[in-house]
């Protein structure tokens, strides 16, 4: 309507300055009379300003008399399921069970070291060697006077099956090879306590000890730290509300602030005690090394997924709103009136879990049904309204 007298108020002011006054413009710029064109420019002017004035005056009457000027403007959203995650988030540190540090089992001086930090290492390879304090002699000899009564021993006992000699000379025989195995046995154990090797397939992650530095067993003499990060992992305190839904097998998302970066892993256990001071359970969570970038303590985010739906209800929270009952509700666009006048409609839902700015409506809302968004806050049950979009 109102663009309707702009075009004609648009075409009276053409036709009076082209057809009413068109040829004598013409004749007035023909005389090229100063004076004269500066006059018809003047009398121009006015009808402009006049017909600004009466332009002003429509418009005007046009917003008193308009009844959509009047009516709230509005956004609507369709109702449309969708699958929905919940994520529980939790804080919680990596961990790794093979992070030790290794002390020496004699006391001696650290005669060489074989690694260097920072090294891979397998289990089992020689990791330092200590002085061990003429031992390996002791155990040479040990070992050749165990090779003697050995040869002494079977040719005692090839006679005595030939019964040659007395039984007394056999067991004497027996008795001694078996003493000196024995005592070798002993020694080579001994002996390998002066070397110090990995116990597990690891990284070297600090040398403590230098080359040539007395050592001994106890505390305060530990030589290297060794960490495996290959079975790192992630324990968190799960509150026992939980704990029907947080499970072995169930998906989580690692977050790391520091890195940047997350990983996708799944629950490997849960424990089977609640703790009576905080009313929780551990769940276990593996991590990967990510190429030796996740290392242990380094601070993650959980997200265990503890709820899924395949077919969920989610709006805005913002839009929702509670009355003095404490009951939830939204507005909604009655749809027998949408083609004619959008009529809002208050009604009752029950919400569930929350992610994020989202919310899921487990009753009250219907698939397709148009939610008001925009403007929710401002209007009224059975209010006409003006909808900004379609549904």
């Amino acid at each position: 309507m109102k663009r309707t007298i702009y075009i004609v108020l648009t075409g009276i002011l053409l036709a009076s300055c082209g057809n009413s006054g068109n040829n004598s413009l013409e004749s007035v710029i023909a005389t090229q009379d100063l004076e004269a064109i500066r006059a018809k420019q003047a009398e121009i002017s006015q009808q402009q300003k006049a017909l600004e004035s009466d332009l002003k005056t429509l418009d005007s009457v046009i917003a008193q008399l308009d009844d959509n000027a009047k009516l709230p403007l509005v956004t609507t959203i369709q109702a449309q399921p969708q699958k929905f995650d919940h994520y529980l988030e939790l804080q919680g540190d990596v961990m790794t069970k093979q992070n030790v540090l290794i002390y020496p089992e004699m006391a001696g001086t650290l005669y060489r070291i074989y690694v260097k930090e920072g090294q891979s290492v397998a289990k089992g390879q020689l990791l330092a060697s200590i002085d061990d304090g003429g031992l390996s002699s002791s155990l040479a000899q040990m070992r050749t006077q165990a090779a003697l009564a050995k040869t002494t021993f079977e040719r005692q006992k090839r006679l005595w099956e030939q019964n040659i000699g007395s039984e007394i000379q056999y067991l004497q025989a027996k008795t001694n090879y078996e003493a000196q195995e024995s005592a070798v046995k002993q020694m080579e154990s001994q002996l390998a306590k002066s070397t110090i090797r990995a116990p597990f397939a690891g990284i070297i992650d600090d040398v403590i000890k230098d080359q040539g530095t007395v050592v001994a067993p106890g505390q305060g003499s530990e030589v290297f730290r060794i960490v495996n990060l290959s079975n790192m992992y992630i324990e968190v305190e799960v509150p026992e509300s939980h704990l029907t839904n947080v499970t072995p097998g169930k998906d989580v998302r690692v977050y790391f602030p520091i890195l940047g970066d997350s990983v996708q892993t799944k629950i490997r256990q849960t424990g089977n005690f609640i703790n009576p001071s905080n009313r929780s359970f551990t769940a276990e969570i593996p991590v990967p090394s990510n190429d030796g970038k996740i290392k242990p303590n380094l601070t993650a985010k959980v997200m265990i997924n503890d709820y899924t739906s395949e077919n969920a209800i989610l709006i805005p929270q913002s839009i929702v709103s509670e009355n003095a009952d404490g009951e939830q509700y939204v507005y909604l666009v009655d749809a027998d009136s949408i083609s004619s006048e959008p009529i809002a409609k208050k009604v009752v839902i029950k919400t569930g879990k929350t992610q994020g700015d989202y919310v899921e409506v487990l009753s009250g809302v219907n698939v397709g049904d148009g939610i008001i968004d925009e403007g929710a806050r401002s209007v009224k049950e059975g209010q006409q309204v003006k909808i900004k979009n379609n549904i």
